[in-house]
């Protein structure tokens, strides 16, 4: 029929006309003697159609139906076939689409055997005929939605041209009210202009949608040729038209494509890359090939990829790079094909990639080319000739370092086979060749096996092995089985893919011997959307492997075969295997159009116990994913695509400007990158279909991906929202089977939190009921430690549950935080306890999802205090120092707790937390934990510590302290100088125990992670103060004569009118200073450096090792500051024991000669140092110098003391006291009640503590006001 015209004319008539001209005599056909039915079983009895006026609007020959697909005038639908090979009205047959009565115009595609039809409502259905009965079928619709385009996707008008492109593997669409739309084979939606940039300006306004007379397909589809509809109106008219008119004086405009190569090369369906090419280019997604060399580790190919090594770049981890090099960045790597190859053999056809990512070959008209990505070079043929020879057919694959494929010699006339050497030159000399009896139509390659489908409908399967002989090795070819499959194909031109893989229905068999089940094993047949599987017939006398050879163990015949799925575009399977994802990598992918994605899933029994006889060994799993698929990882649990995006760049051109740019219209469009997990989708199916056990396999096996926890948290959230907000009652609901799945994993507790909370409010107790209890799951996750995630169930409790629970399990979660030291959940923890006082529990607190770097705990000096100097550091003598310091308000989070509002009790309650865990770290002698503590959450520690001075802030036993101190702040022990102390320590045991010290302190922790500097030098300018125990007084002189050195010092030192001392100092905690090096090397200005003897030199580095980490000391003297401001004596005294500074012990013993000081500090102090004297003899010998050097002091001291303490030796102690000891968990028991706590309750316990601290004789304001007192020591 095709050497003939077929007209349809208006007057109902069909005529069939030669090319001359002639029609031959026969008769013109009357369409309404043609009989009409709904299939053509009963045709016989069809009507006609009846009506004198009906004709054919617009028909389209279908060479694989025999048939025309046809539009009448009045909107019905039709397929007309010959029911023989004559075409005379009696031989004609009519079928009905039944639902169609507004059909437009109609478009065929042959290879998939489908019919297009567009409507008037602007859909386009398309239709297939059904083998068995003959009638017309509803494939699927193309159809906007209101979702995706709720402005327009009813009003677009009758839809007015269809075209498929010339690969048959998308259709483009358009409307009378313009607008241009994509589509692939089975309807999943790719580009449509009636949306995004295409429709609105970046300032929102809409545009006016392009409008189409006429469209067609370019060579190979890479250019689609428009003619603007708009021009083909009348000049005439009103100036709108016209001005559009001379906007569009060029009405042909060419809208240029990219594809993806599985449309014309199916073979690339194995591989993990996206390969995508363009009329001239390509573009990959596998990133530079000198970065990352394999997109998967190496184990997975080390068993049939022993060339692997031979790559110059493969150190380094490869397994790790695989995921992120697929992924890998936005940008595409674009490769450029060769003009000299183009010149001559434009347009491309096929392109492949091999399975590293490193090399690509290309096919245009004539020949091919290839391109290495390491190298950046390409390979052309060297003689014309044999390039412009050979046409390739089936398409191109690579083998190892081999390129497979099937081509037409022209000047033999021969179909061949042929094999190309990557690293020889390109010459039909170092190729191997196969001749072939048939053309080729498809390729594909399987590990070591070529399966070829040729034109008579024949699979013929070869064996590809390495000839490793001379200098270049080749491969050669073995026929290893034909299959013919005419009886099944009606037309070689509609099978659309055809693949080897080693899935089987007999996973069993796969189980006794793992060594089968990655062989070849079945054949994989795409017919016009059609998968077909043809198995290997196993049910005959089996060979056994030792008693064959490899090529016959192949030979086995091929079953039946069996249809597994409709509307199916590509296919994926894998070659790997892999014994911990054998779910994913045994199974068959496939992309469905609009449907979704399919998944032929294994089933595996577990531990390989026997199968169940009911369970079948596969199973079909349909999913619906957001992106158009175009590659599978399999491992990964991904799928990749690539998407159209656009960009606006109407800013360029003015509004002013009458002309309406056709640039301006149209955005410039980009193609993106994409990736989705699929993995959710698939379990959620598994769970459905009552097959956890199944699930819970495929889960684990994929537990260790870095997304996994994402994967529970989709899954658990799609559930609900589909359960919760359902219409209906859901008869078997599936949330309380996902809730159970999650509970398997450790990640249960996060995986409920995060999704609640991304969630509405109002579905919270849907999801709770199912998954338990949030008070449980809360205190869950207090027991596994996991605050963070504890912090997120608290905001659930807030909005669930009244306010006093949700206080109870604050104040449990504030208490645990402050165990483990998390200041930032702290300070979120405070401000959330207020808001529940408050009532505003409308701001809950952010939950930190990772611990902030700063959590570690620092002393972030009075980053709650503004401390003024009276004069600033630079214009002060190097050796006087008379400072004023001001404490103002606190301005951090427990700012506010100081202002007398009404949600005291609430302060209150939260103060009484805060002084229970600050008198727990004093009593435990964690004194860097107190500092971090203050620091961190703005603790007002000095006011504070004048309450407790008599109670928790008194040192009970110094020994301890001091070694507390020491192992607290990695702070060495002193050792005594072998050359001054002839002693037994000479022999270096204490010498070694320092250097561990040290070492221990170059990695220790601090409490800040900020770098922070000292402002006073603390390095003795006598640098011998150790050699020489005589004059008590010189000591006393020297150990106290450093010039402080200041620089911006943010915390100042504290000093005697006598007395030339630093006391403590800090620096701004930016600041990196140079004395900090200067502190551990300054010696004495009239000394020269070079002139320094062995023995001093050895004081040097004794000094040096006797010091702990600058950080330490930093940290030291801050806390001996505070404790100096709180009238904390005894610990004064113990920090100037740890650092050896003998002006701080005499600054304390001049306050307490001044103060009216209390002799119980005294006597508690004068007893502390006698306890560390007789400790220093037996364990510590390195202080003894040091309390040799203080010893007169504390004489003189107590000649004082005991003078001042004679007269009230034999009097009554002061009652107050003995309550106060008695009791010191008076606030303990008061925080007991703290529910109840009343401000009175509060006031009156405050003045029983301010009554206790006058009889303690430190002059303190009301607690109140506790922040802002001025206090001059000079």
């Amino acid at each position: 029929m095709l050497e003939d015209l077929l007209v349809a004319t208006a007057d109902g008539l069909l005529h069939l006309i030669h090319w001359d001209g002639m029609t031959n005599g026969r008769k013109a056909i009357n369409l309404s003697t043609v009989p009409f039915s709904v299939d053509l079983q009963s045709s016989r009895a069809g009507s006609f159609l009846g009506f004198e006026d009906i004709h054919i609007r617009d028909m389209e020959y279908c060479a694989t139906l025999d048939g025309f697909a046809a539009v009448f005038n009045d909107g019905r639908v039709g397929f007309i076939t010959p029911i023989s090979s004559r075409f005379t009205a009696e031989q004609l047959r009519g079928v009905w689409a039944q639902d169609v009565f507004d059909g437009t115009c109609v478009a065929v595609n042959n290879k998939y055997r489908l019919m297009a039809f567009g409507c008037a409502n602007g859909s386009v259905q398309v239709y297939t005929i059904d083998n068995s009965t003959g009638a017309m079928q509803l494939s699927h619709k193309l159809e906007l939605t209101p979702k995706q385009y709720p402005d327009i996707w009813n009003k677009t008008g009758p839809v007015k041209l269809i075209r498929w492109s010339p690969d048959n593997c998308v259709v483009m669409v358009t409307w009378e009210c313009g607008g241009l739309s994509l589509w692939s084979v089975f309807g999943a939606q790719l580009i449509c202009t009636l949306g995004g940039d295409f429709a609105y300006r970046s300032d929102g306004t809409k545009k006016d949608p392009l409008k189409i007379s006429s469209m067609s397909w370019g060579s190979e589809g890479y250019h689609l040729w428009v003619i603007d509809g708009n021009c083909s109106l009348n000049a005439g008219g009103d100036g709108d038209i016209d001005t559009k008119n001379e906007a569009h004086q060029l009405g042909i405009l060419q809208f240029q494509f990219i594809k993806s190569a599985l449309t014309a090369n199916t073979c690339m369906s194995n591989q993990e890359q996206v390969l995508l090419q363009g009329e001239d280019r390509l573009y990959l997604n596998c990133g530079d090939a000198t970065q990352a060399q394999n997109p998967r580790s190496a184990s997975a190919h080390s068993g049939h990829k022993p060339i692997r090594e031979r790559g110059p770049f493969l150190e380094g981890s490869l397994d790790s790079q695989g995921l992120s090099t697929l992924l890998g960045h936005r940008h595409w790597h674009v490769v450029q094909i060769h003009s000299t190859y183009l010149e001559s053999n434009w347009p491309i056809r096929f392109s492949a990639i091999d399975k590293l990512g490193q090399n690509v070959a290309v096919v245009g008209k004539f020949g091919f080319a290839h391109y290495s990505l390491l190298t950046k070079k390409w390979k052309l043929f060297g003689n014309i000739t044999q390039e412009q020879n050979m046409i390739v057919t089936g398409g191109i694959a690579w083998w190892n370092d081999f390129i497979v494929l099937a081509c037409y010699n022209l000047s033999d006339r021969q179909e061949e086979l042929r094999i190309y050497l990557r690293t020889s030159n390109l010459d039909n000399a170092f190729a191997h060749v196969t001749k072939v009896q048939a053309e080729t139509l498809l390729l594909s390659v399987f590990r070591d096996i070529v399966i070829l489908f040729r034109a008579d409908c024949s699979i013929c399967l070869y064996s590809i092995e390495r000839q490793p002989d001379g200098p270049n090795p080749t491969a050669s070819i073995q026929v290893l089985q034909e299959v013919s499959m005419s009886r099944y194909i009606p037309h070689p031109f509609l099978v659309v893919s055809v693949t080897l893989t080693s899935v089987r229905t007999e996973t069993g068999i796969s189980l006794k011997m793992p060594q089968q089940a990655c062989e070849a094993e079945s054949i994989m047949l795409n017919l016009a959307g059609q998968l077909i599987m043809v198995q290997r017939d196993r049910s005959g006398p089996q060979i056994r492997e030792k008693d064959s050879s490899p090529n016959q163990r192949k030979l086995l015949p091929f079953c039946a075969p069996v249809v597994l799925a409709q509307s199916v575009e590509n296919v994926w399977t894998t070659c790997r295997a892999n014994k911990q994802k054998r779910h994913l990598l045994e199974a068959l992918w496939l992309s469905c159009g609009g449907s979704g994605m399919k998944v032929w899933l294994p089933l595996f029994p577990r531990d390989h116990r026997k199968p169940h006889s009911f369970l079948s060994r596969r199973i079909m799993l349909p999913f619906h994913i957001n992106i158009y698929p175009l590659a599978v990882l399999f491992e990964d649990a991904l799928v990749l695509g690539a998407v159209n995006d656009t960009v606006l760049y109407d800013c360029l051109y003015t509004h002013s400007s009458a002309r309406q740019h056709l640039e301006v219209l149209f955005p410039f469009c980009i193609v993106e990158r994409t990736s989705q997990i699929y993995l959710h989708h698939i379990l959620r199916q598994l769970l459905v279909r009552n097959l956890g056990e199944q699930a819970l396999l495929l889960a684990h096996s994929c537990a260790t991906l870095p997304y996994f926890p994402h994967v529970l948290e989709l899954m658990l959230h799609e559930v609900l929202e589909e359960e919760a907000t359902s219409r209906e009652p859901i008869p078997d609901p599936l949330l309380p089977t996902v809730a159970k799945f999650i509970t398997e994993f450790p990640l249960f507790l996060q995986t409920v939190v995060h999704c609640a909370r991304k969630t509405e409010y109002a579905l919270w107790n849907y999801l709770f009921a199912a998954v338990g209890n949030p008070k449980d799951l809360f205190e869950e996750c207090l027991m596994a430690q996991d605050l963070d995630t504890a912090a997120s169930y608290l905001i659930i409790l807030q909005n669930m549950e009244v306010p006093a629970v949700s206080r109870q399990h604050a104040t449990l979660l504030f208490n645990t935080a402050l165990e483990q030291g998390k200041w930032d959940l702290c300070r979120h923890m405070i401000r959330f306890l207020k808001a529940i006082g408050s009532g505003e529990s409308e701001t809950p607190p952010p939950t930190p999802t990772t611990q902030e770097p700063s959590s570690t705990g620092g002393f972030e000096f009075f980053r709650h205090r503004s401390i003024s100097l009276s004069q600033s550091a630079e214009n002060l003598p190097a050796n006087k120092f008379n400072l004023q310091k001001t404490l103002s308000m606190p301005s951090g989070p427990s700012g506010k707790r100081w202002s007398k509002d009404s949600d005291c009790a609430e302060n209150m309650y939260i103060d009484m937390m805060l002084w229970r865990h600050a008198r727990r770290l004093l009593e435990e002698i964690r004194l860097k934990d107190l500092g971090c503590f203050a620091a961190q959450l703005g603790f007002e520690l000095i006011g504070w510590l004048c309450k407790e001075r008599a109670r928790a802030a008194r040192v009970e036993d110094f020994v301890i302290a001091l070694k507390r101190l020491h192992k607290d702040f990695l702070w060495p022990f002193p050792v005594i100088p072998a050359c001054s102390v002839n002693s037994p320590f000479k022999n270096g045991k204490y010498k070694t125990a320092v250097g561990e010290q040290l070492l221990k302190s170059q990695s220790a922790d601090s409490f800040l992670n900020v770098e922070m500097d000292t402002g006073v030098s603390s390095a003795p300018q006598s640098h011998s103060w150790l050699s020489t125990i005589n004059s008590s007084q010189r000591e006393m002189d020297t150990v106290s004569s450093h010039g402080p050195h200041m620089q911006d010092a943010f915390l100042s030192p504290l000093l005697n009118k006598g007395d030339e001392c630093s006391i403590g100092s800090a620096t701004d905690l930016t600041e990196t200073s140079s004395i900090v090096d200067g502190d551990w090397t300054m010696v004495d200005e009239n000394i020269s450096t070079l002139s320094l003897t062995q023995s001093e030199l050895e004081h040097l580095s004794l000094e040096l090792a006797s010091k702990g980490p600058h950080k330490s000391q930093v940290q030291l003297r801050y806390l001996l500051h505070i404790f100096m401001e709180a009238g904390c004596l005894d610990w004064c005294i113990v920090i100037g024991l740890i650092l050896r500074e003998s002006s701080i012990i005499n600054q304390v013993f001049i306050i307490m000669q001044s103060s009216d000081a209390d002799g119980e500090i005294w006597q508690n102090i004068k007893t502390g140092l006698h306890a560390v004297d007789r400790w220093a003899s037996t364990d510590c010998p390195g202080y003894k110098p040091f309390l040799n050097v203080i010893k007169p002091q504390l004489q003189k001291l107590s000649e004082i003391s005991e003078e001042q303490v004679q007269p009230e030796a034999f009097q009554p102690v002061n009652p107050c006291k003995v309550t106060e000891q008695a009791s010191p968990r008076a606030e303990e028991s008061r925080s007991l009640t703290c529910h109840s706590t009343s401000p009175q309750s509060d006031s009156g316990s405050s003045s029983v503590s301010r009554h206790e601290e006058d009889m303690s004789g430190a002059e303190e304001e009301d607690p109140l006001q506790e922040g802002s007192y001025d206090c001059t020591v000079s």
